[in-house]
């Protein structure tokens, strides 16, 4: 396969890559935490199970050195993350300062090192894309995490040091937006205040961290858009056509990174949200065209067979792949091999989880609600200079 793809002027460009690492296949929140499920690791092996991933689109992704991490996080934070996984233990004050050793954010054996993973592949990403091109970390999207304490399942921010690595390496506007069900506190907290990093967030209302409520502008470049349980593919596409691609456009970003979190779809536990994996795809198409620099992220998802099936999409949509309507059997097999328990019971799969990767479409009338917020929003919209 070769190493580049044209554009539609017939311009010389880089294959999309995919960052991934061996490191999120055996390792796990615990055995009652919501990320105690494989995700990126299904990613993976579906993707080379139907034969999108050769080996010249693959990276693997190096660990963040701590002090490659503290263009965000406080050194003290750090060094208290790495003694945690050290020690397999947290003291009651570094629980309390740092956010470690809670229900949320458990102690575990990879605690530094994973998210130090990710991290990189995000610094890396910055890197890679100094020319422009399309790059795809699905470990990536931890949005929540602050700079001295862990938060929401989150104990490094790597958007915030996508978006720092993506500066130093030549793009000047950054446009953020995220899709996940739960709000960006974190990436907010970084950036809400800056004029040439554009925040656009669409996630669930009334959902932790209760944040997020409707924003236009701020001090910075802030849309927040807070959306009612139940929404739907036909709701999110007037979002995505009113709201989403219009700001971005009027941006003029030189770099978009999009958090794609996979806990709106309708199987997700963590949300009340009623998206298909298409309104997700449907998304990543349509904001490639708007810089030339494009990083998606992966983020929350909480049931192993949807995110695992919505993500590989993710990686067929940026290559431009067809997605079957029916799994080869390799495909299938990557998916029968999941297992979901939970508290109480262990989850079965649905027969359509296994067989495909697309979702039947999940629409409906457009509620008022949604379509005052998001005219409220377009209003607000301005022009950048």
């Amino acid at each position: 396969m070769a190493d580049v793809t044209h554009d539609l002027v017939g311009r010389a460009t880089p294959l999309p890559r995919f960052i991934g690492s061996e490191i999120y296949r055996n390792s796990s929140y615990g055995a009652w935490h919501p990320l105690r499920v494989p995700r990126v690791s299904t990613v993976m092996d579906l993707s080379r199970a139907l034969g999108w991933l050769p080996s010249a689109q693959f990276v693997v992704s190096p660990r963040a050195k701590a002090a490659a991490l503290e263009g965000y996080h406080t050194p003290a934070y750090l060094a208290a993350l790495q003694q945690a996984e050290a020690a397999q233990a947290v003291t009651e004050d570094v629980r309390q300062r740092h956010g470690l050793g809670t229900p949320s954010n458990p102690v575990f054996p990879e605690m530094y090192r994973r998210p130090a993973t990710s991290a990189g592949a995000s610094l890396l990403a910055g890197e890679l894309l100094a020319q422009g091109g399309v790059i795809y970390s699905p470990a990536g999207g931890t949005h929540h995490g602050m700079p001295d304490r862990a938060n929401g399942f989150c104990y490094l921010n790597d958007p915030v040091l996508a978006i720092q690595s993506l500066r130093r390496n030549g793009a000047r506007r950054i446009a953020y937006v995220d899709i996940d069900a739960h709000h960006p506190d974190g990436v907010e907290h970084a950036f809400a205040d800056d004029p040439e990093t554009l925040l656009v967030s669409v996630h669930e209302e009334n959902r932790w961290p209760r944040s997020g409520q409707i924003t236009v502008r701020g001090a910075g470049n802030l849309f927040n858009l807070p959306v009612p349980a139940g929404l739907h593919d036909d709701e999110m596409a007037l979002i995505r056509d009113t709201v989403i691609l219009p700001t971005v456009a009027a941006f003029r970003p030189d770099a978009i990174v999009l958090q794609c979190g996979a806990d709106a779809v309708t199987e997700d536990p963590q949300s009340r949200l009623r998206l298909s994996n298409n309104a997700h795809w449907a998304i990543v198409a349509a904001l490639r065209p708007l810089a030339p620099r494009y990083l998606v992220l992966g983020g929350g998802g909480y049931n192993p067979w949807s995110v695992g099936r919505l993500w590989a999409g993710v990686w067929a949509v940026l290559n431009d792949f067809e997605i079957p309507d029916v799994l080869p059997p390799a495909a299938q097999a990557v998916l029968a091999a999941l297992t979901w328990q939970g508290p109480i019971r262990q989850h079965r799969p649905e027969p359509h989880w296994i067989a495909t990767l697309r979702d039947q479409p999940r629409v409906g009338p457009i509620g008022d609600d949604v379509r005052q917020r998001a005219d409220h929003l377009a209003a607000r919209q301005v022009v950048w200079l």
